[in-house]
């Protein structure tokens, strides 16, 4: 059975989104949250649906990307249960997964090539969190 992940963009981010859905499609069950063109978007329209689909458990990981890849992360960030890391390379990824659970990341499109962002999405996919002395340090991150 294939993990199911989330994606979603904004209209800088589309052309990586459909590189990676593409690249990624064979071993994952890939949710497609949009945008799905580069026509101009407000990307929380798509960051709060993905957010929550990770939230809730309807998907396991979630992937991210706008142009600079601080606004989709930032708003992931306001989930509650959601650790979203800006990632622009391969090792960012495998340090968020492995020491804070990272369950979204977002990628910077404007700021790294097609294959980096392909190489940083496989990383963050492939790599567990060690848990141990991690989990109580993500164990104090929500705030409420």
């Amino acid at each position: 059975m294939k993990r199911k992940i989330a994606i979603a963009c904004d209209h800088a981010g589309f052309e990586y989104k459909e590189i990676l859905k593409k690249e990624l499609g064979e071993q994952f069950e890939i949710q497609d949250f949009g945008t799905y063109s580069t026509d101009s978007v407000d990307y929380p329209d798509f960051v709060h649906p993905s957010a929550t689909s990770v939230e809730n458990g309807e998907n396991e990981l979630g992937i991210l990307i706008c142009g600079s890849g601080n606004g989709v992360q930032i708003t992931a960030n306001k989930h509650q249960k959601i650790r979203c890391a800006l990632c622009w390379m391969p090792e960012i990824a495998e340090l968020a997964r492995q020491h804070n659970d990272a369950n979204m990341i977002s990628i910077p499109a404007r700021f790294i090539s097609k294959e980096q962002a392909i190489e940083i999405a496989k990383k963050f996919l492939s790599t567990a969190f060690e848990g141990g002395r991690h989990q109580t340090r993500v164990d104090k991150i929500a705030f409420c």
